[in-house]
């Protein structure tokens, strides 16, 4: 009996380390499945995104007025004060105004004298004329009454023409603000000796609400954008709107595209444009420099992924790690556009619809296989 349980110790060992290995093949599917590493992905979705350009600009005034001296003489007083809010009409300057009190007596006086030398003749006209009838007189002698009667009215009317002259010359005196706006420093001072030569600037005038915003704006760029919108890629919706940045923090103004010039800067390859913006706090400065935000069309067909799911290269290329239909890891070179929030627009590269890794990019590789999570599964589990 003993000899007989010797011979099935062998045959009892063999079983056993049979039925071990058999167990072992049962659980390493087992194991591998749970091995493989989770990801959460993001299916990628089209949205309609309203696209804009980050272009450069300059602050210019809506207005412009140089205040100058059109007529000779010495400034008597400043009535106003520099850096003010001044309004058109309003007294700027005075000039002494007696050299052209002066001559505006005198231009009356030569209005009045032409007006008796008119009337003489007049008279001598109608006192002729009835003895030309009678003939009581030659008719040479009529007509020299009647040229030298013309001949007075024309000098009245020179007259006239003088003392309106004058008047305007003696209200030029008074210098005006011919706008609305805010006026700079003055330019002389009093006791200065304007417009002898020419005429003298005293100061500016910048009408500065409204404000306008000029940018430029490359010529490829434009073409590209037309091109977009008549392929029907882009889209355009309502009025052009523009918007601008100024200031640290940046301060956001809404404004309306006004006008793109109709030509092309031969030296710089650019386009200018010019927005209209409100300013009624006088923030906005002529010669300020400020970033303008002008619409680019509606792409109807946008693709965001999270900025994490972005990742660059020593080349500087922008990659995702897309899963495939058979949860292997794929890279994709993309080009990416422009930011919104925290996510990427991708321009080249991705289609709806593709699953996107955007956790642990870093730690992974393509070819690995793995087990995606979108985030929606996630949200739906928690």
């Amino acid at each position: 009996m003993r000899k007989a349980l010797t011979s099935l110790r062998p045959l009892w060992l063999l079983m056993t380390v049979l039925a071990c290995s058999a167990c072992g093949e049962q659980k390493a599917p087992v194991a591998s499945q749970a091995a493989l590493p989770q990801v959460k992905t993001l299916m990628v979705q089209p949205r309609a995104f309203a696209m804009t350009s980050d272009l450069p600009g300059r602050i210019e005034p809506v207005r412009i007025a140089e205040v100058r001296a059109r007529v000779a003489g010495v400034v008597l007083t400043r009535h106003f004060k520099e850096g003010s809010d001044v309004k058109a009409g309003q007294l700027l300057f005075s000039i002494d105004p007696a050299p052209f009190k002066a001559a505006l007596m005198r231009a009356e006086g030569a209005l009045a004298k032409a007006e008796a030398d008119a009337f003489r003749a007049g008279a001598q006209v109608k006192r002729l004329k009835q003895l030309v009838q009678i003939n009581a007189v030659s008719q040479q002698a009529f007509d020299e009454a009647l040229s030298d009667l013309k001949s007075a009215e024309a000098d009245r009317l020179s007259a006239q023409a003088d003392v309106t002259t004058a008047r305007l010359n003696l209200g030029y005196c008074q210098v005006r603000a011919p706008i609305d706006g805010r006026i700079g420093r003055a330019m002389v001072s009093e006791g200065s000796l304007v417009g002898q030569d020419e005429a003298t600037q005293l100061a500016r005038i910048q009408q500065l609400d409204p404000i306008y915003a000029d940018f430029t704006q490359s010529a490829d760029q434009v073409v590209a954008l037309q091109q977009a919108l008549a392929s029907g890629r882009l889209s355009r919706e309502g009025p052009a709107q523009v918007s601008l940045q100024v200031g640290n923090p940046p301060q956001l103004r809404q404004g309306a595209l006004m006008f793109s010039d109709i030509s092309v800067d031969r030296s710089t390859g650019q386009v200018t444009l010019r927005g209209e913006f409100s300013n009624p706090d006088h923030l906005l400065l002529p010669g300020m420099y400020v970033r303008v935000q002008a619409p680019a069309g509606v792409d109807p067909q946008a693709l965001f992924v999270p900025q994490q799911a972005v990742q660059r290269g020593a080349d500087g290329q922008a990659r995702l790690l897309v899963v495939d239909a058979g949860e292997v890891l794929q890279e994709r070179v993309v080009r990416t556009g422009a930011m919104l929030g925290s996510d990427w627009q991708i321009t080249e590269g991705l289609a709806a619809g593709e699953q996107v890794v955007v956790e642990r990019v870093g730690k992974l590789a393509a070819g690995q296989q793995v087990k995606a999570i979108t985030l929606a599964e996630q949200q739906a589990s928690n």
